[in-house]
């Protein structure tokens, strides 16, 4: 069954910059992954400080290999401290 996600990140506004950059690395990255069929990055229209992913998984264990991926390790460690609240992450599935 293919997963939907929505990620919502809020960054500090002194470090929107850095935090899209990592956001950004994410990006192509993760669109070289097998099981990822969709990845796409947004930004606030009134609030720039705030991004969120969009993603479709081909299955469960595709988007749980995505997790353990270096470049998603690392968003967790590098840019904690430079974000308003921890990510909200909503895993759906289409209807």
């Amino acid at each position: 069954m293919k997963i939907h996600l929505t990620a919502i990140i809020k960054a500090k506004a002194e470090y929107r910059d850095d935090v899209l950059a990592v956001l950004q690395h994410m990006v192509t990255q993760t669109r070289k992954e097998e099981a990822c069929e969709l990845y796409s990055l947004h930004q606030g229209l009134e609030d720039k400080n705030i991004f969120s992913f969009y993603e479709i998984w081909k299955n469960k264990e595709g988007l749980e290999a995505h997790n353990q991926q270096p470049y998603i390790q690392a968003f967790g460690e590098l840019i904690a401290e430079k974000l308003q609240e921890q990510p909200t992450i909503l895993r759906t599935t289409l209807l």
